[in-house]
């Protein structure tokens, strides 16, 4: 893969153009993903279907929901431990001295999930492969494979998070995404290619402009300014600046260096990533 330009110089022309915010671009509208296929944990928390992606599955289920399914769990697979809230009914009494049962959580309780993989039987429904394949044809896919990062797709229900990066202490290490937005995306590649840098250390704000700065420089060297999301950028970006008291360009000269170094680490990984070879042309017989 062929790059164009530096981090350093794309980093600094970024930096200089969130001095006039007004000239920047409006920020772009979040496209939030929902996914249509009857998999069960995609109705769980993005928390949980974190804890799934981290074990490098797209579906997992209780033993109960799998043989519903036709299935059953190999002897000695070893299970995934999700949250699962503990609910009580409580009785409130209303203003016409009415009492109404409510429902409230108390608490969590852990229940074990098994990955697909770990299954056999009936083979399953087809599933909603939109998402998958958009992810897969994401621009530096193949840096994120290389550090062995699982990358999927959750329904977005409004509250969540556009998207996020964690990893376990096994080593395992996810990014799911809730938008098909190419900013989201770049954003957590830099938490990812931070991570591998720093651990990702230092207070959030900190890390979060640095994976926000640094998705938008790397979207510029490859020439998708538009993805890169300038205004969209410099809103977050001055977000947490607020919060840590700073202002927003200074925040940015502070990072900088950090920043171009995760840019560098991604691009220098792309580059050195020898493409799969392609199937030879069948040349057509007269």
């Amino acid at each position: 893969m062929k790059m164009f330009g530096r981090a350093e110089e794309v980093g600094q022309r970024i930096v200089k153009a969130f001095q006039e915010p007004e000239q920047l671009p409006a920020a772009l509208a979040p496209i939030f993903i929902h996914r249509e296929d009857d998999v069960p944990c995609r109705r769980w928390s993005w928390h949980n279907q974190l804890l799934v992606a981290l074990c490098g599955t797209v579906d997992a289920r209780g033993i109960r929901q799998w043989n519903q399914a036709g299935r059953k769990v190999r002897k000695g697979s070893s299970a995934v431990w999700i949250l699962a809230p503990c609910v009580k009914k409580i009785k409130d009494t209303d203003n016409a001295s009415e009492e109404k049962d409510r429902q409230v959580i108390y608490g969590f309780r852990s229940v074990p999930v098994f990955a697909v993989e770990d299954t056999e039987g009936d083979p399953l429904p087809g599933k909603d492969d939109k998402y998958d394949s958009w992810a897969r044809d994401l621009p530096l896919m193949e840096v994120a494979e290389s550090w062995g990062i699982n990358v999927g797709t959750f329904s977005h229900h409004g509250v969540d998070p556009l998207g996020y990066y964690r990893y376990a202490s096994n080593g395992n290490q996810a990014v799911m995404l809730g938008v098909e937005n190419i900013a989201t995306w770049a954003h957590e590649l830099v938490h990812a290619a931070d991570h591998r840098l720093t651990n990702l250390k230092g207070e959030k704000w900190h890390k979060e402009i640095v994976a926000e700065l640094g998705g938008a420089i790397l979207l510029e060297c490859l020439g998708m300014s538009y993805d890169a999301d300038l205004g969209g950028a410099f809103t977050y970006i001055e977000q947490y600046a607020q919060d840590a008291g700073m202002d927003t360009v200074r925040a940015c000269i502070q990072v900088l260096d950090r920043v171009c170094n995760c840019v560098k680490l991604i691009l220098d990984t792309a580059a050195t990533i020898t493409p799969a070879p392609q199937p030879a042309e069948v040349l057509a017989t007269a």
